[in-house]
């Protein structure tokens, strides 16, 4: 059955974000062979719409206002619920971020919808669209189909793999002019605390500490790891109140949920919480003095020792392969 589907593209620093890719691949599946209509929602953001033809969508539609500028539910809900209007689409996709997880529950609520959230698969199988979603803090996955009306769902980063860049894809970008109006709140300033570099929710490769890295010195090293391998550093909640980090880099229950290629875990016990945040990272390496600890539980590999003896170690082996690669 062939099927319109709406994908929002995300945007961030100017720049469109990698789960925007991540699901036009899957609104592709969604779709059946339909068309699948990316969404722009910002101030200056027409001039991204040609990647997302060239990852796969049909075509583009735009709503751009000064109002949209930084993200509000408000704001961006109005632009959304106005596209969504005149398209009449029997599919929406959104990333599993934090602006997913704000914009689509009340868009659902307003749709009066169901919603299917933090996807980590889609598939067609019997006939329908199959979901897989982790349930239990990532100890258990459920599959769940939409048996009637839209087929609404957001998808974790990192999980699905996008299309192939085709710059040879042409298809039409178009304006949907929306007021914005009435909104309950407005941004008057954007503080980032998070470090530069890559995206850590969207990053390949992790490099984590714990409560074992004693200090904010001690993530130095951890950061030249992650530099030589063109990651991301993250940390516990132990290692975050203990203020040896700042908070945006929590990963776990509380914190971001990540799903590396590459996840390396220095100094982290393995709390249950953590593990909810990182378990489901495609290659899991835990470095620890501790050998009972229950991160060797759900590690592919474990390194018993000094994470300032080992890290180090790792950094220079890692040189030496980018250099003789």
């Amino acid at each position: 059955m062939a099927r319109k589907v709406l994908v929002v593209g995300e945007v961030r620093e100017g720049g469109l974000r990698n789960v925007s890719f991540e699901a036009i691949a899957a609104g592709k599946l969604i779709a059946e062979g339909g068309e699948v209509v990316a969404v722009l929602i910002g101030d200056s953001v027409k001039e991204l719409g040609n990647a997302m033809i060239h990852y796969g969508a049909d075509r583009v539609v735009v709503v751009e206002n000064d109002q949209l500028k930084n993200y509000t539910t408000d704001g961006y809900s109005q632009a959304l619920l106005a596209v969504i209007h005149a398209e009449n689409p029997e599919g929406i996709v959104l990333g599993h971020t934090a602006l997913g997880k704000d914009l689509s529950p009340k868009i659902a609520a307003k749709l009066q919808s169901g919603l299917v959230s933090d996807c980590v698969n889609v598939e067609v199988a019997g006939g329908n669209i199959v979901f897989t979603r982790p349930i239990y803090s990532g100890k258990a996955f459920e599959k769940k189909i939409i048996t009637d009306g839209l087929i609404f769902a957001t998808i974790r980063p990192n999980n699905i793999t996008p299309l192939e860049k085709d710059e040879s894809r042409a298809g039409t970008i178009s304006t949907l002019d929306v007021e914005i109006k009435d909104l309950r709140s407005v941004i008057k300033e954007v503080v980032r605390k998070a470090s530069e570099g890559v995206d850590l929710t969207e990053a390949k490769v992790v490099v984590a500490g714990g409560r074992g890295v004693k200090s904010a010195e001690g993530f130095n090293i951890l950061r030249e790891l992650a530099d030589v391998l063109g990651g991301a550093v993250g940390a516990s909640r132990g290692a975050c109140d203990a203020e040896y980090c700042d908070y945006s880099l929590q990963i776990g229950q509380t914190g971001k949920v990540v799903t590396p290629d590459l996840y390396i875990a220095c100094g982290i016990s393995g709390a249950i919480q953590h593990l909810a945040g990182m378990s489901n990272s495609k290659v899991i390496v835990a470095i620890n003095k501790d050998p009972e600890a229950n991160i060797f539980n759900v590690a592919d590999y474990g390194i018993v020792g000094d994470l300032f003896e080992v890290v180090p170690l790792l950094t220079e082996e890692f040189k030496k392969i980018k250099v003789n690669a």
